[in-house]
């Protein structure tokens, strides 16, 4: 997928995973605001975010882009449930979204997944 770019204002958790600080909220695919494209992305500059992949495929055992994706998803969604991490209410941010995962089936409230880099405002950047 080429490189697109997108830039929101909605919550914002933040959080780590091995040696990454992520970054996960939701889309809309429509007027009815059901968050039902995750997003996940990498904070850092250096970053396309294929080192999540990596995590999903090594630490996730995972092979396939589906499998690989909704591991991405519980991971995210897992540190939005404990509330554990940096949230952060309204915040806007944009992203640049290297891949997108359409799943065979609705999981963790999400039926598309986009990761990539993204950039926050300095002061939300801590995990």
């Amino acid at each position: 997928m080429p490189l697109t770019e997108l830039t929101a204002t909605s919550r914002v958790t933040v959080f780590p995973l091995e040696a990454l600080t992520l970054a996960y909220t939701t889309q809309s695919s429509d007027d009815r605001g059901l968050g039902d494209i995750g997003l996940v992305a990498v904070v850092d500059v250096l970053s396309e975010g294929e080192e999540l992949w990596r995590l999903a495929r090594n630490l996730g055992g995972r092979n396939n882009d589906v499998d690989q994706a909704r591991w991405i998803l519980t991971q995210a969604n897992r540190a939005r449930v404990v509330a554990a991490y940096t949230d952060l209410p309204r915040t806007t941010w944009t992203a640049y979204i290297r891949r997108r995962i359409a799943l065979d089936a609705f999981f963790a409230n999400h039926d598309v997944l986009l990761t990539g880099r993204i950039s926050l405002p300095t002061s939300c950047r801590g995990a």
